[in-house]
């Protein structure tokens, strides 16, 4: 019997031939993320505990993403922990404060392999099956004990095939699909379990699309979002790394516990409304309320596509009086080209207000807090009551497309009523 991807990626794992959905497993890690919420104390546990090292110097990554700059003398203090035991135990792959955001970072310097097993932090690891690996965010403690040993146990999920047809309208995107798919489906319809995204639609998906999709599977309750890996991926493994890859996917007879047929031809731009991902509905559902901030970055749309669909539709216009529009692009990478290919200057022309390459306003930490009363339209990954600072100010998600077209009208508003060709 053949293997879904999520089983393939354990069964080489664990070194085993094969594993079954519900098989309790103990697997090798390839790769551990940690980033400066979580960092600083998963560190100390460690020495407490009597070890002294990493498994693996190699292959752990540490990234100061959340907190950038540090917004008080305590969060400074803790990046200042973090660094001295990134130096302690000898992990090179460091990325400092303004560098840029983990899930951005980590498949652009070329450490996600399709097939490898991720394990971070951050409940949005899922982002990097979006190459066809396993990632996937765990608890602090759990976290210890992989650092510690390199292994980490788990239970192989059954897994959800999403066949995706079709081609998407003009000014709809994939942030639309994965919103409509939550807002279907429901946040709890995959938990604990993997989500495989298939059909000749998700074949030509690129992959800042892909990133997109699996980065929110989470919010399904997804412990891997996965796209098989094909001549996209090698050719962006390439671009970010210099080595390609073979295809990797599911076998051709896996076993599925659900096969959802999906065409994506009629879909229409789609949006989050408060306070849940899961609520979700066409563009018209929330039309022509008035906003007060939009926010365009993030893990899951700060990439320079996203940005540039922004500036396409923001080009020779000003945002609406009385909106703030944020733009964080999701690394320093993405911060150099869009200046050197001219989308920054766009965007900053039409009003907008750049913060420096990492999570910003969509952690809620600091940057982009709102007022009691106050609405956002954002490109980020979650609206939850208070995540952006007053618990009585409500946070809308959509695409990149219509957090522009929003900003200028001053009320969230139909990307397709700017007359923008970009899909």
């Amino acid at each position: 019997m053949g293997m879904t991807q999520a089983e393939r990626i354990l069964a080489r794992a664990t070194g085993n031939e094969s594993v079954v959905a519900g098989e309790f497993i103990v697997a090798d890690i390839d790769l551990a993320l940690l980033h400066d919420i979580f960092a600083a104390q998963v560190f100390d546990t460690l020495a407490d505990v009597g070890f002294d090292d990493v498994f693996d110097p190699e292959r752990t990554v540490v990234v100061i993403d959340h907190l950038v700059p540090a917004p008080s003398a305590e969060a400074a203090a803790i990046h200042q922990r973090i660094r001295d035991h990134v130096t302690r135990l000898g992990i090179e792959a460091f990325y400092d404060s303004g560098t840029g955001i983990c899930h951005q970072l980590l498949p652009e310097h070329g450490h996600i392999r399709p097939g490898s097993l991720v394990v971070g932090t951050d409940s949005h690891t899922t982002t990097y099956g979006a190459l066809g690996a396993g990632g996937t965010g765990i608890g602090t403690s759990d976290m210890v004990y992989a650092l510690a040993t390199g292994r980490l146990w788990f239970r192989v999920p059954e897994t959800i095939r999403f066949e995706l047809t079709g081609s998407l309208q003009p000014t709809v995107t994939w942030k639309d699909v994965i919103l409509y798919l939550a807002g279907r489906f429901g946040a709890d319809a995959a938990q604990y379990k993997a989500m495989e995204f298939g059909g000749e639609a998700a074949s030509r998906a690129d992959m800042s699309s892909r990133l997109t999709v699996a980065n929110m599977a989470v919010e399904m309750g997804a412990k891997f979002g996965l796209f098989a890996a094909d001549d996209i991926t090698n050719s962006y493994l390439l671009d970010h790394g210099g080595i390609g890859c073979e295809p990797f996917g599911p076998h051709d007879d896996a076993v599925y516990e659900t096969v959802h047929e999906i065409s994506l031809s009629d879909l229409e731009p789609q949006i989050a409304m408060p306070n849940e991902v899961d609520r979700v509905g066409p563009i018209a559902d929330a039309e022509g309320l008035t906003i007060q901030q939009a926010f365009l970055g993030s893990c899951t749309n700060g990439r320079i596509e996203d940005l540039r669909a922004a500036a396409e539709v923001l080009a020779g216009k000003h945002i609406a009086p009385g909106v703030r529009l944020l733009v964080v692009p999701a690394s320093r990478d993405v911060l150099k080209e869009a200046m050197e290919t001219g989308v920054l200057a766009t965007l900053v022309d039409a009003g907008a207000s750049v913060l420096p390459p990492g999570c910003g306003p969509c952690f809620g930490g600091h940057g982009g807090l709102m007022a009691p009363g106050e609405r956002c339209i954002g490109t980020h990954n979650r609206n939850f009551i208070g995540r952006m600072g007053s618990p009585d100010a409500e946070i809308f998600l959509a695409s990149p497309a219509t957090v522009a077209a929003s900003a200028l009208a001053g009320a969230i508003a139909d990307p397709r009523d700017q007359g923008v060709k970009h899909a």
